[in-house]
Order: structure tokens, then C-alpha cells, then sequence
């Protein structure tokens, strides 16, 4: 198996440096032509480094546009996704990469920091992704890869904002692939590790750095993209690491009406957390399946009859 993109369209937002540079040259190199987002001037510029990546692309024989649109705003994207279609006609791939940083303990946090984090990283997914549903939807086809963390999926100090944004891109991930599966569209999560401008202030051994190279983790992104690509997967990588990150819920216990105190919730905890047979739930009714389940069996009904 050989994986290209040849005639297909890809946007990949905060593509100016860093991983989505990294992730744009990749698909353009692999046949894709790419739509080159990083936020430009107010007065409408375009950023040096969308540039930079463009001139890139069309020197070693690709196809690129720049845009500078702010992916939180949502105008500005729908003008992007309209420059896009009017160049190329379609749109394949979307990469939701763009994101900035704001860390702080949560006590010492602006809200204004807080709201920024999460309008760039959530909304910003969120708009892009909205932008080409329908395209996605009336091509029967599409490729939307979520940027998610380790800071949102296990937490990480000081980051509070960051954290909640990038679980929140990993909620709109498990909402969009069920909507979206009929139609051809699959939407998975890149949970990435490696030295950018975002993160080498943040690491002092630069051994470990030298490890965590951006091209390691677009191995993973192309994977997410592909025509042969899972779907509601969240793709752990970094250093030439690849795991997939999963949710799962404990079989966990059931108290009868007369049970339900919290007393005894917190002396059967052990029980309630034990993770032997524990599963992943692939869409929410799935849990209420299972609450319901168990309180039948114990109440003796038979859901299964009329």
C-alpha cells in the first residue's frame, strides 16, 4: 500500500511553521495541493512564513495557495474555504492545526486568556470543520483531523485552557465521525509530541529535543488523512512513538433504589473503579444501554418484550 493524495485539496491552518509547515509539505509532497492558513496582518497581509511554505511547495513542483485568515472568525474562514473551491474546485482535507498558548496556574489566569485558548484551538476547529462539511458531505468523501493534547486528554499544569480546548476538539471528533460516516467523511484526533516554537521553552534537556522531531509526528497525521484511514481514532505521537488513546468505561456496579446513597457509592468505590472489564463506548446512548441494562436485570424486566 502506498499512500498519495494526488488530485485531492488539503487546508491545514497554523501551516506558516512548526507541525503544520511540517504537515503541509508532506501532502504536497504526496500529491496533495495545499492551502497554506497562518493568521496574517489586520490590514490583510499574508504571514511571511505562508509564504515561505508556498514558495517551498511550488519550488520542489506542487501546488499552494497562502491565506491569512484568523480561524476565529468564522467570516474569515468561509472566505478561505471560498478562495479554496473557486482555486481548486474541492476539498478533501482538513488539517485543524492552528493554536497558541497562553499557560498559567488557573488561579492566576486572565478569563480573557482562558476564552482565547479555547476560541482559537475549539472554535477555530469547529469553524474550519463546519466550513467544509457540506462540500465534504456533497463529494462523499472527506479527511478532518482534530489537534488534540495530552494536556487535555490527562492534564498538564498550568494549562487549564489549553487543556479544556483541546478535550473539547476531541468531543467535536466523537459527535462529528457518527455524523459524518454515511457521507464518506472521517474525523480523527492527532495528539502530538515534538519540539516547535510552541513547546522547546518548555523542555531544558535538548537530547530529548533532538528526539522529538515534527516529521515523526506528520508520519501520523498522513496516516489520519489517508483513504484507508480509521476513523474516531485519537493518534498519540511523538519521537517515533504511535499509540492510539482511548476512553473507556468500567463495568462498574449497580445499587437498587434503596441502595443509592452516597455512602455507598464511595464504600463500593473500589468496585465502582476496578477496570477488568472495562470498554470503549462508541457513541453515547450506548451508555444509557447499559445503565438501563443492568437496572432491568436487577428489577427483573424483560426489555425485550413488547
Amino acid at each position: 500500500m502506498s499512500v498519495k493524495y494526488d488530485g485531492q485539496v488539503a487546508i491545514v491552518t497554523g501551516a506558516g511553521a512548526g507541525l503544520g509547515r511540517s504537515h503541509a509539505l508532506a501532502l504536497a509532497a504526496r500529491g496533495a495541493k495545499v492551502v497554506i492558513n497562518d493568521l496574517g496582518g489586520r490590514d490583510g497581509s499574508l504571514s511571511a512564513g505562508s509564504l515561505a511554505v508556498v514558495a517551498e511547495i511550488e519550488a520542489a513542483g506542487g501546488e499552494a495557495i497562502a491565506n491569512g485568515a484568523n480561524v476565529a472568525d468564522m467570516t474569515q474562514v468561509q472566505l478561505m474555504v471560498e478562495q479554496t473551491m473557486e482555486k481548486w474546485g474541492r476539498i478533501d482535507i482538513l488539517v485543524n492545526n492552528a493554536g497558541i498558548l497562553r499557560d498559567k496556574s488557573f488561579g492566576n489566569m486572565p478569563i480573557e486568556d482562558f476564552k482565547l485558548v479555547v476560541d482559537v484551538h475549539l472554535m477555530g476547529a469547529a469553524n474550519c470543520s463546519k466550513a467544509v462539511w457540506n462540500i465534504m458531505k456533497a463529494q462523499q468523501y472527506g479527511r478532518i483531523v482534530m489537534t488534540t493534547s495530552s494536556s487535555g486528554l490527562y492534564g498538564n499544569f498550568g494549562q487549564a485552557n489549553y487543556g479544556a480546548a483541546k478535550m473539547g476538539v476531541a468531543g467535536l471528533m466523537n459527535t462529528l465521525c457518527i455524523e459524518g460516516e454515511k457521507y464518506g467523511i472521517k474525523v480523527n484526533c492527532l495528539s502530538p509530541t515534538a519540539r516547535t516554537a510552541m513547546t522547546e521553552d518548555l523542555i531544558e534537556d535538548k537530547r530529548v529535543l533532538e528526539m522529538m522531531t515534527v516529521d515523526s509526528v506528520t508520519t501520523g497525521l498522513l496516516a489520519l488523512v489517508a483513504k484507508e484511514s480509521p476513523n474516531r481514532a485519537i493518534l498519540g505521537c511523538g519521537a517515533g512513538g504511535y499509540a492510539r488513546a482511548v476512553i473507556k468505561e468500567t463495568d462498574g456496579i449497580y445499587l437498587s433504589p434503596e441502595e443509592q446513597t452516597p455512602e455507598n457509592i464511595l464504600a463500593k468505590w473500589d468496585e465502582l473503579e476496578d477496570e477488568s472489564n472495562s470498554k470503549e463506548l462508541k457513541a453515547g446512548w450506548m451508555q444509557t444501554n447499559k445503565y438501563v441494562a443492568k437496572a432491568a436485570e436487577f428489577l427483573g424486566i424483560d426489555l425485550t418484550a413488547k
